[in-house]
């Protein structure tokens, strides 16, 4: 098995909320943006999303890359991989 337990279960955890789930999809369809932009759009508290983005990252299903003043945050293959599961669930 490529992913021992431990690390299935911090994949698991990472998508194991509907806000964090609603984060993926959005940044599916909208990459490389920062905390900041994403929680002007979706009408989000700034800590929240921030929150819930560290913990996706954690996960390995966004990534995060430098760019002057902002940190810009894009969805990992692992994580459209995450999306098309869940969607096969809905």
């Amino acid at each position: 098995m490529a992913l021992k337990y431990r690390e299935l279960e911090r994949v698991v955890r990472g998508f194991s909320n509907h806000r964090r789930i609603q984060l993926l999809e959005y940044l599916a369809e909208n990459p490389e943006l920062s905390v900041a932009e994403v929680a002007r759009q979706l009408k989000v508290h700034f800590k929240t999303v921030a929150a819930h983005m560290q913990r996706l990252a954690h996960a390995g299903l966004i990534m995060k890359r430098n760019d002057a003043n902002a940190v810009r945050h894009r969805i990992t293959t692992r994580g459209l991989s995450i999306l098309k599961f869940l969607r096969t669930l809905a």
